[in-house]
Protein backbone atom coordinates (compact mmCIF):
# COMPACT_ATOMS: atom_id res chain seq x y z
CA UNK A 1 0.00 0.00 0.00
CA UNK A 2 0.92 3.36 -0.99
CA UNK A 3 0.27 7.19 0.10
CA UNK A 4 1.06 9.90 -1.88
CA UNK A 5 1.75 13.25 -0.25
CA UNK A 6 2.96 16.31 -0.51
CA UNK A 7 5.26 18.35 0.98
CA UNK A 8 5.04 17.93 4.54
CA UNK A 9 5.40 21.80 5.67
CA UNK A 10 3.03 22.18 4.10
CA UNK A 11 0.18 19.96 2.75
CA UNK A 12 -2.65 19.84 5.16
CA UNK A 13 -4.71 17.65 3.31
CA UNK A 14 -2.02 15.20 3.25
CA UNK A 15 -1.05 15.02 7.02
CA UNK A 16 -4.93 13.41 8.19
CA UNK A 17 -4.50 9.89 6.03
CA UNK A 18 -1.29 10.01 7.09
CA UNK A 19 -1.59 10.64 10.49
CA UNK A 20 -4.16 7.90 10.72
CA UNK A 21 -2.07 4.99 9.20
CA UNK A 22 0.99 6.07 10.73
CA UNK A 23 -0.78 6.42 14.57
CA UNK A 24 -2.35 2.99 14.05
CA UNK A 25 0.66 1.13 12.94
CA UNK A 26 -0.49 0.41 9.20
CA UNK A 27 2.64 -0.42 7.08
CA UNK A 28 2.65 1.69 4.05
CA UNK A 29 4.62 3.37 1.65
CA UNK A 30 5.57 7.12 1.58
CA UNK A 31 6.05 8.64 -1.40
CA UNK A 32 6.61 12.34 -1.55
CA UNK A 33 6.01 14.75 -4.51
CA UNK A 34 6.97 18.12 -4.65
CA UNK A 35 4.21 20.90 -4.89
CA UNK A 36 6.42 23.03 -7.11
CA UNK A 37 7.41 23.07 -10.77
CA UNK A 38 5.65 23.48 -13.68
CA UNK A 39 4.98 19.77 -14.20
CA UNK A 40 3.47 19.30 -10.89
CA UNK A 41 0.04 18.56 -12.69
CA UNK A 42 1.65 15.88 -14.93
CA UNK A 43 3.02 14.39 -11.93
CA UNK A 44 0.03 14.32 -9.83
CA UNK A 45 -1.83 12.69 -12.77
CA UNK A 46 0.71 9.60 -13.16
CA UNK A 47 -1.23 8.94 -9.39
CA UNK A 48 -4.58 10.04 -9.59
CA UNK A 49 -6.67 11.40 -12.49
CA UNK A 50 -7.81 14.16 -9.85
CA UNK A 51 -4.00 15.48 -10.28
CA UNK A 52 -3.94 16.34 -6.20
CA UNK A 53 -2.50 15.02 -2.95
CA UNK A 54 -3.32 12.83 -0.84
CA UNK A 55 -3.68 9.41 -2.99
CA UNK A 56 -4.07 6.25 -1.56
CA UNK A 57 -3.23 2.80 -3.98
CA UNK A 58 -3.72 0.30 -2.38
CA UNK A 59 -2.91 -2.50 -5.18
CA UNK A 60 -5.22 -2.12 -8.10
CA UNK A 61 -7.56 0.56 -6.16
CA UNK A 62 -6.87 4.51 -5.95
CA UNK A 63 -8.08 6.83 -3.63
CA UNK A 64 -7.32 10.52 -4.12
CA UNK A 65 -9.66 12.40 -1.78
CA UNK A 66 -8.73 12.42 2.29
CA UNK A 67 -11.99 11.14 4.11
CA UNK A 68 -12.43 8.80 1.04
CA UNK A 69 -8.78 7.75 2.16
CA UNK A 70 -9.42 7.88 6.28
CA UNK A 71 -13.38 5.94 5.80
CA UNK A 72 -11.41 3.02 3.29
CA UNK A 73 -8.67 2.66 5.96
CA UNK A 74 -11.04 2.43 8.71
CA UNK A 75 -13.33 -0.29 7.10
CA UNK A 76 -10.30 -2.64 5.37
CA UNK A 77 -7.76 -1.94 8.20
CA UNK A 78 -8.99 -0.62 11.65
CA UNK A 79 -11.71 -2.57 11.95
CA UNK A 80 -13.74 0.55 12.55
CA UNK A 81 -11.46 1.60 15.53
CA UNK A 82 -11.80 5.31 13.68
CA UNK A 83 -14.91 6.45 14.62
CA UNK A 84 -16.63 6.22 17.88
CA UNK A 85 -18.10 2.99 18.88
CA UNK A 86 -21.58 4.51 20.01
CA UNK A 87 -23.65 5.63 17.18
CA UNK A 88 -24.89 8.60 18.07
CA UNK A 89 -21.59 9.66 18.89
CA UNK A 90 -20.18 8.30 15.72
CA UNK A 91 -23.23 10.51 13.92
CA UNK A 92 -21.60 13.52 15.68
CA UNK A 93 -18.09 12.72 15.14
CA UNK A 94 -18.85 12.58 11.63
CA UNK A 95 -20.47 15.78 11.23
CA UNK A 96 -17.66 17.43 12.78
CA UNK A 97 -15.36 16.07 10.59
CA UNK A 98 -17.48 16.81 7.00
CA UNK A 99 -17.71 20.81 8.86
CA UNK A 100 -13.92 20.95 8.63
CA UNK A 101 -13.17 18.80 4.76
CA UNK A 102 -15.96 21.28 3.59
CA UNK A 103 -15.66 24.64 5.65
CA UNK A 104 -13.61 26.72 7.44
CA UNK A 105 -12.49 28.43 4.17
CA UNK A 106 -11.07 32.13 5.70
CA UNK A 107 -8.96 29.85 8.18
CA UNK A 108 -7.62 27.59 5.35
CA UNK A 109 -6.79 30.75 2.88
CA UNK A 110 -5.25 33.55 5.47
CA UNK A 111 -3.61 30.91 7.96
CA UNK A 112 -2.08 28.57 5.63
CA UNK A 113 -0.27 25.57 7.15
CA UNK A 114 3.41 26.17 7.32
CA UNK A 115 4.74 23.50 9.93
CA UNK A 116 8.73 25.83 9.86
CA UNK A 117 7.51 28.68 10.49
CA UNK A 118 6.72 31.08 13.24
CA UNK A 119 4.54 33.77 12.05
CA UNK A 120 2.38 36.99 13.22
CA UNK A 121 -0.89 37.71 11.20
CA UNK A 122 -3.70 40.21 11.57
CA UNK A 123 -7.00 37.77 12.40
CA UNK A 124 -9.59 39.03 10.37
CA UNK A 125 -13.41 38.54 11.30
CA UNK A 126 -14.03 35.84 8.74
CA UNK A 127 -11.43 33.85 10.18
CA UNK A 128 -12.09 34.86 13.41
CA UNK A 129 -15.34 33.18 13.36
CA UNK A 130 -13.85 30.41 12.06
CA UNK A 131 -11.15 29.66 14.85
CA UNK A 132 -14.22 30.52 17.30
CA UNK A 133 -16.29 27.52 15.72
CA UNK A 134 -13.22 25.36 15.88
CA UNK A 135 -12.84 26.29 19.89
CA UNK A 136 -16.36 25.86 20.30
CA UNK A 137 -15.71 21.59 18.96
CA UNK A 138 -12.78 21.04 20.85
CA UNK A 139 -13.89 22.32 24.08
CA UNK A 140 -17.07 20.69 23.56
CA UNK A 141 -15.93 16.72 22.00
CA UNK A 142 -12.87 16.99 23.52
CA UNK A 143 -12.30 13.70 26.35
CA UNK A 144 -9.95 11.74 27.85
CA UNK A 145 -8.87 9.00 26.62
CA UNK A 146 -7.64 5.49 28.70
CA UNK A 147 -4.16 7.08 28.85
CA UNK A 148 -5.58 10.42 30.06
CA UNK A 149 -4.42 12.18 26.25
CA UNK A 150 -7.38 14.14 25.64
CA UNK A 151 -8.83 12.92 22.05
CA UNK A 152 -12.25 14.25 19.84
CA UNK A 153 -14.67 11.51 21.69
CA UNK A 154 -12.55 10.65 23.68
CA UNK A 155 -10.40 8.08 21.53
CA UNK A 156 -7.91 8.70 18.65
CA UNK A 157 -9.28 8.53 15.13
CA UNK A 158 -10.27 10.29 12.17
CA UNK A 159 -11.83 13.16 13.66
CA UNK A 160 -8.09 14.00 15.31
CA UNK A 161 -6.65 13.21 12.22
CA UNK A 162 -8.68 16.06 10.31
CA UNK A 163 -8.06 18.65 13.30
CA UNK A 164 -4.33 18.23 13.08
CA UNK A 165 -3.71 20.35 10.43
CA UNK A 166 -5.60 23.04 12.47
CA UNK A 167 -3.17 22.65 15.67
CA UNK A 168 -0.18 23.39 12.93
CA UNK A 169 -1.96 26.55 11.97
CA UNK A 170 -3.16 27.88 15.35
CA UNK A 171 0.77 27.02 16.42
CA UNK A 172 2.61 28.49 14.03
CA UNK A 173 0.27 32.10 14.26
CA UNK A 174 0.00 32.00 17.85
CA UNK A 175 -3.48 31.86 18.05
CA UNK A 176 -5.58 32.51 21.11
CA UNK A 177 -7.69 29.89 22.56
CA UNK A 178 -9.69 28.92 25.39
CA UNK A 179 -8.01 27.24 27.58
CA UNK A 180 -9.51 23.49 26.98
CA UNK A 181 -9.24 24.33 23.59
CA UNK A 182 -5.47 25.19 24.57
CA UNK A 183 -5.34 21.57 26.29
CA UNK A 184 -6.64 19.65 23.34
CA UNK A 185 -4.06 21.55 21.37
CA UNK A 186 -1.20 20.61 23.68
CA UNK A 187 -2.41 16.74 24.24
CA UNK A 188 -2.69 16.40 20.12
CA UNK A 189 0.60 18.03 19.30
CA UNK A 190 2.66 15.91 21.96
CA UNK A 191 1.35 12.99 20.07
CA UNK A 192 4.52 11.04 18.60
CA UNK A 193 2.70 10.43 15.49
CA UNK A 194 2.32 14.31 14.70
CA UNK A 195 5.68 15.07 16.04
CA UNK A 196 7.14 13.00 14.12
CA UNK A 197 5.33 14.47 10.86
CA UNK A 198 6.62 18.29 12.26
CA UNK A 199 10.01 16.37 12.93
CA UNK A 200 10.03 15.29 8.94
CA UNK A 201 8.71 19.15 7.72
CA UNK A 202 11.33 20.21 9.54
CA UNK A 203 14.20 18.66 7.44
CA UNK A 204 12.54 19.97 4.01
CA UNK A 205 14.15 22.85 2.36
CA UNK A 206 11.50 23.24 -0.48
CA UNK A 207 9.50 26.50 -0.09
CA UNK A 208 6.08 27.76 -1.23
CA UNK A 209 6.28 31.41 -1.47
CA UNK A 210 2.54 31.97 -1.82
CA UNK A 211 2.21 30.07 1.47
CA UNK A 212 4.64 32.67 3.43
CA UNK A 213 2.10 34.40 4.70
CA UNK A 214 2.89 36.68 8.05
CA UNK A 215 5.45 38.09 9.37
CA UNK A 216 8.27 36.66 11.63
CA UNK A 217 7.87 36.46 15.46
CA UNK A 218 10.76 37.65 17.24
Amino acid sequence: MKLVIGNKNYSSWSLRPWLLLHAFGVPFEECIESLAGDDLTERLLLHSDSARVPVLVDQDLSVWDSLAICEYLNEQYLSDRAWPQDAKQRAVARAVVAEMHAGFAALRQHLPMNCRAQREIEISPAVRRDIQRVDAIWSQYARQDSQGDLRLFGSFGIADCFFAPVVMRFVTYDVAISDPAQAYLNSLLAHPSLQQWLADAQQETEILPEEEVGTDRG
